[in-house]
């Protein structure tokens, strides 16, 4: 998958899961703040990625997913 159809991906997954316009997600947009994340919707988030795009997220990398540029990063790079 290209990281063209990652970003057209997730923030259209994003856009409908979390209620946000879709405008609303830039590169450089924090996660949490913009899609107004609890730590249960984290759970959700992750959930999805995984189960979307293969793509298994530890809890130990969360801290290092800040922006949505870094989540599109990590999948790019954690692809199978």
């Amino acid at each position: 998958m290209t990281r063209e159809e990652i970003i057209k991906k997730i923030n259209s997954a994003m856009a409908d899961e979390f209620e946000v316009e879709e405008s609303d997600i830039t590169p450089d947009a924090n996660i949490k703040e913009t899609l107004e994340l609890d730590s249960l919707n984290l759970v959700d988030l992750v959930a999805m990625v995984q189960q979307e795009f293969k793509v298994q997220i530890p809890i130990a990398d969360l801290p290092k997913i800040q922006t949505f540029k870094n989540l599109y990063d990590y999948i790019e790079s954690h692809q199978g």
